[in-house]
């Protein structure tokens, strides 16, 4: 579930400056936010293993926890960006955050020639071209900010709180609107430990 979220949480490389300070906050272990209980009442699945992981680049230190349930597709990933508090070059996760989904918080109108673009497309590539193009889906009553963003496995949920952001995403058969109402308590549970 990460590698194909990697590109918004931060793992690409801005060539903006950042306009607000780094944080101070020291490391937080993604796995120490939700507890398996919690994942347990919220999937219906007890979890069976749970695995950290933690990836710098000089900016931010991203660290994430995969929650192993059982069925497996209703296992939990839980992702927090946060500044690298080990790095002289620690950018805030607020400004990657503007720059990621800033231009989402009004009306998202389509370019021109978008339509004309759909019109030469087939059926099956207007598919696939929509769900490439989709933009995240503000989410309200989480955080300071939140964004669903979907694709052909699911989505994910992205929440900023103060100086960090996390990702959720959980497996599972759902609708869209199940999987977001999922996601969002368990989110709500994580940054209830921030």
């Amino acid at each position: 579930m990460f590698v194909a979220l990697c590109g918004v949480s931060g793992c690409r490389k801005s060539n903006t400056t950042s306009t607000s300070a780094p944080s101070h906050r020291p490391k937080i272990d993604a796995c120490t936010l939700i507890t398996n209980d919690e994942i347990q009442a919220i999937q219906g699945a007890a979890v069976k293993d749970t695995k950290s992981s933690e990836n710098n680049d000089g900016r931010f230190r991203i660290a994430q926890c995969f929650y192993t349930v059982d069925p497996f597709n209703k296992s939990v990933s839980l992702a927090l960006t946060q500044s690298d508090p080990a790095s002289s070059n620690a950018k805030n996760p607020k400004d990657f955050w503007k720059e990621s989904f800033g231009r989402y918080e009004g009306k998202v109108e389509e370019e021109e020639g978008d339509e004309q673009k759909k019109k030469s497309l087939g059926e099956r590539e207007r598919e696939e071209e929509g769900e490439k193009s989709r933009p995240p889906k503000k989410i309200e009553g989480v955080g300071d900010a939140a964004f669903w963003t979907a694709n052909r496995m699911g989505g994910a949920l992205y929440v900023l709180k103060s100086d960090v952001y996390i990702r959720v995403s959980v497996g599972g058969p759902e609708a869209e609107d199940a999987m977001i109402k999922r996601c969002k308590a368990l989110a709500e549970k994580a940054l209830s430990r921030l």
